[in-house]
């Protein structure tokens, strides 16, 4: 049976939440290449709360996906033919080859990656987009001090448990707010944080004044709306607020909620402030250098939520907006 290069593309722009009518699904030929370029068989694929504002056609840091085109993610692959001087086949790469199982790269934005250092999914992780985002807008946006409160919302996902952990090794007291008991727990026991809110299961703002009695020095928000308007209301002077994502407002049809305590800013003399990845590039070597240190010398876990098979891919995308991914989701082309 001949190998084929599975695909998901964008059909239509989704009003609200992605549906089945949003996405095309195509089996073709696996493609051949020319001179410049390698073949990668992709075999893990991003899975990224980001990845919902690519399809809406608007002004973004980056172009939105278009009609027709190949979902945009990020992957990581084996070079399996290869007529690039810098790429050998063999060699395994890390780039943004999108929602497919062959793709043709010229080289561009694509950097080796050692399969014998980490396992391949952490390169989409913790040592990828997500741990990137992390280190950087932890350390170079919120500028956490030791001893300082840091909150983190989303903490159990892909950059919200890097966030509290990197937090903790700076020497910070840090309280994470995520959805559900089980991963409650798994944020105290298994990663060192300090305290947790349970969203699904309690009052934010009443929980924020119990787990946080010195107030808020740095607030890392992945999830916008309510949530963000509750730690508002109890940020010190001088606090620090992290923009990295608002996943609450991602699927809204309706206008995106926008914080009503923001006078809380002003009162308290606080910056708040978005992280875009991509702006810090040039220094993720160091980041990974860091990031990979942590993981080795125990001070950092590591939790994939890995799900099997290439044709699940519009489901799987469902579970960041419904709260079902534990840690960073990653999907595996092959089941």
């Amino acid at each position: 049976m001949t190998k084929m290069n599975k695909q998901w593309r964008l059909k239509a722009r989704p009003v609200g939440e992605p549906s089945a009518e949003t996405w095309d699904y195509t089996e073709t030929e696996i493609p051949t290449i020319t001179d410049g370029q390698l073949l990668i068989k992709v075999e893990y694929i991003s899975i990224d709360p980001a990845m919902r504002g690519w399809l809406n056609d608007a002004k973004s840091y980056i172009a939105p996906v278009q009609i027709g085109d190949v979902m945009r993610a990020g992957t990581v692959g084996e070079v399996i033919e290869s007529k690039h001087e810098k790429f050998a086949v063999g060699d395994y790469v890390a780039g943004h080859d999108g929602v497919q199982s062959y793709a043709v790269s010229d080289g561009a934005n694509l950097y080796k990656v050692d399969p014998k250092l980490a396992p391949l999914s952490y390169y989409l992780g913790v040592l990828g987009m997500p741990g990137m985002t992390g280190y950087f807008g932890l350390l170079k946006t919120g500028q956490p001090k030791a001893g300082e409160t840091v909150v983190v919302s989303g903490a159990a996902g892909a950059v919200g448990s890097l966030v509290g952990q990197i937090a903790k090794i700076k020497g910070c007291r840090v309280v994470g707010i995520a959805g559900g008991a089980e991963k409650c727990k798994f944020l105290v026991d298994e990663l060192g944080f300090d305290a947790t809110i349970d969203y699904k299961n309690g009052d934010v703002k009443k929980a924020l004044k119990k787990t946080c009695p010195d107030g808020v020095d740095v607030y890392f928000d992945n999830v916008g709306g309510d949530i963000l308007n509750d730690v508002l209301t109890q940020i010190n002077l001088h606090a620090r607020i992290v923009i990295c994502g608002a996943i609450s407002q991602y699927n809204n049809t309706t206008e995106v909620k926008g914080p009503s305590n923001y006078l809380s800013l002003l009162v308290n003399r606080a910056r708040m402030e978005g992280i875009v990845v991509f702006d810090n590039i040039k220094e993720y070597p160091v980041a990974m250098k860091d990031i990979a240190g942590w993981i080795q010398s125990g001070d950092m876990k590591v939790k994939d939520h890995i799900v099997e098979g290439i044709e699940t891919f519009p489901d799987t995308l469902m579970m960041l907006f419904n709260g079902e991914n534990f840690g960073k989701l990653v999907l595996k082309v092959e089941g």
